[in-house]
């Protein structure tokens, strides 16, 4: 896949971009990058906190040669690409399902994937936000949020650029592997290996107005995630907020 990268100072949303340019007949592997997003969002309606030059915010579009129904693996695909490139720079990532990449259990990396119908069928817009500095983060989630400065020291100076560089290549590599035969099982082998939350962690999980709690206990072949109930019944969950028990 060739990468094309429009760049912009200031956007709403790279998202809401990189959805209008799939609908205008984008080919694969448009990518909006801005310095700064005035309306990013996260799942459910979440805003991201996107100031200047703070972090990364990427959005790239994909036309996947999969079946529709393993579509929700381009994220945790996405995840696996963030974690390695993340881990190019020295920082030890997990993956919490289903679009968060950590570092000490604090939010570094969230990933939102949204489709879009176009005259060439379905693309999906894969965003991705990066935080590089904490400086700017604001007091609700400066105690649930790092950054890349953060983790490894400001004196490492590591530059958006070199962040961009590295998952772009990830990127290109593992999104290649999805689409290659047994693709969708290397993907899922590929997120065990690199997430803690595969199975045996304690969550809570938020369903809209339900709350419930197990143990995760892998997934499923289109990447819904098994929990373990107290009762031994297991639940698919293919949406929702997971939250990490810590034991009393």
């Amino acid at each position: 896949m060739n990468f094309t990268i429009l760049r912009f100072n200031t956007i709403d949303s790279t998202n809401t971009e990189a959805l209008k340019q799939a609908r205008l007949g984008a080919p694969e592997g448009l990518c909006i990058v801005a310095r700064q997003q005035t309306a990013g969002r996260g799942r459910h309606g979440r805003v991201w906190v996107s100031p200047p030059d703070a972090g990364l915010y990427f959005s790239v579009v994909l036309k996947p040669r999969i079946e529709p129904q393993y579509l929700p693996l381009i994220t945790l695909m996405s995840g696996v690409a963030v974690h390695d490139a993340l881990s190019e720079l020295g920082l030890k990532t997990d993956i919490k399902w289903v679009n968060d990449v950590l570092v000490g259990e604090k939010k570094i990396c969230g990933i939102l994937a949204e489709t879009a119908e176009t005259a060439q069928g379905v693309a999906v817009v894969v965003g991705i936000g990066i935080n590089l500095t904490s400086s700017n983060f604001p007091p609700e989630i400066a105690d649930t949020a790092t950054s890349i400065e953060e983790s490894i020291g400001e004196s490492a100076r590591i530059k958006v650029a070199d962040v961009e560089s590295l998952l772009v290549r990830f990127l290109g590599h593992w999104y290649s592997v999805l689409n290659a035969q047994g693709g969708t099982g290397e993907i899922l082998n590929a997120w065990r290996e690199r997430s803690s939350y595969f199975s045996n962690k304690s969550v809570r999980i938020t369903l809209g107005n339900e709350s419930i709690n197990g143990v995760t206990d892998g997934l499923e072949p289109n990447g819904a995630l098994r929990v373990r109930l107290a009762d031994g019944s297991v639940r698919i969950v293919h949406a929702g907020d997971v939250e990490r028990l810590r034991a009393e």
